[in-house]
């Protein structure tokens, strides 16, 4: 049997293109989830905040932050996953990195770019959807704006995962909407939902509310945190979502598709 998975929200505070600043804190933040986790969760840009300026902040593909991932996850016995701004073969990417504790690194290029916020203007949109297995659940990592649209969260008609991952740096503005389409995703895929986001005020001015949370396959909380900075953990149960969804089949339903460029 498997066993539940133990999910890590750490909804942090990020300092303004600071990224030795923000490993540091987030190293002391997470020091105390050594050998009690399987997954660590970190906000978007998690090293620099939402920021428009990658000629001066990217990093190069297993740079030093992707490297503090590596070696963060072989002293946790976790895997741990936030975005990072990435330089690769002259363009510039929103890359969220998958650090195990054997040293390998999988990664997710954020497909949806924030226009209304000029991310298209300075980065370039990844093409391909990721699955992770890890300790015995599929989990599909995500970013932020990939939120708003449910075909590239669905990708077919089957179960293709069990967890669905956004990591965000989402403004409290439209904080509804974060908390809404999280329940709207999990309930129509049929699978616990993970979404993080950040707090405190970016460089720009911008607030964001938090509201991290965890939901399963209902839509329903499992884990909610507010406004502030805080680290918090929840366990992920396969056999109750196995057996929800044999109970209640409706993804053999689902409409089938390809995606189109």
């Amino acid at each position: 049997m498997t066993a539940p998975l133990r999910v890590s929200l750490i909804q942090h505070d990020t300092a303004w293109e600071d990224p030795a600043a923000n490993r540091h804190a987030l190293a002391a933040l997470t020091a105390g989830l050594a050998g009690a986790t399987d997954v660590v969760v970190l906000p978007e840009m998690f090293s620099t905040g939402f920021s428009m300026e990658p000629d001066r902040l990217a990093e190069v593909v297993d740079g030093d932050t992707a490297q503090w991932m590596r070696q963060l996850s072989r002293t946790l016995d976790a895997a741990v996953t936030g975005t990072v701004i990435t330089r690769e073969g002259g363009r510039f990417y929103n890359r969220l990195y998958w650090a195990t504790p054997d040293g390998s690194l999988a990664h997710y290029d954020k497909r949806h770019l924030f226009r209304m916020g000029a991310e298209d203007r300075h980065y370039a949109a990844g093409t391909q959807p990721v699955v992770v297995t890890w300790r015995g659940f599929r989990i599909a990592p995500l970013v932020c704006y990939d939120l708003r649209f449910p075909v590239w969260s669905r990708r077919r008609g089957g179960y293709d995962y069990d967890v669905l991952l956004y990591v965000a740096s989402w403004p409290a503005a439209r904080r509804h909407a974060w908390r809404s389409l999280l329940v709207a995703r999990a309930i129509e895929n049929q699978c616990y939902v993970v979404g993080v986001n950040r707090v405190g005020r970016d460089g720009h001015g911008t607030g964001h509310a938090g509201d991290s949370v965890v939901q399963n396959f209902l839509g329903e909380p499992l884990l909610e945190l507010g406004a502030e900075a805080a680290v918090a953990s929840v366990a992920l149960d396969r056999p109750t979502l196995d057996a929800f969804r044999d109970r209640f089949p409706a993804q053999l339903d689902a409409d089938r598709f390809t995606l189109l460029e």
